[in-house]
């Protein structure tokens, strides 16, 4: 539905997700989302996204 929830899947090991049905509740989830990984990656120092893909550390 938004970038957070992205970023939690690609954090736990997925390498793609879909976005599908959000658009029919927000048209612009699309670019959100794109907008929203960005500002995660430049934040945190990733330089790309497969450098986040399966990062979350469970202790």
């Amino acid at each position: 539905m938004n970038w957070k929830d992205a970023i939690e899947f690609l954090l736990a090991g997925a390498t793609a997700i879909q976005i599908g049905t959000a658009n029919f509740i927000n048209p612009c989830v699309t670019i959100e989302v794109i907008e929203g990984i960005n500002d995660y990656l430049d934040r945190h120092g990733f330089a790309s996204v497969k450098d986040i893909i399966g990062a979350l550390e469970v202790s």
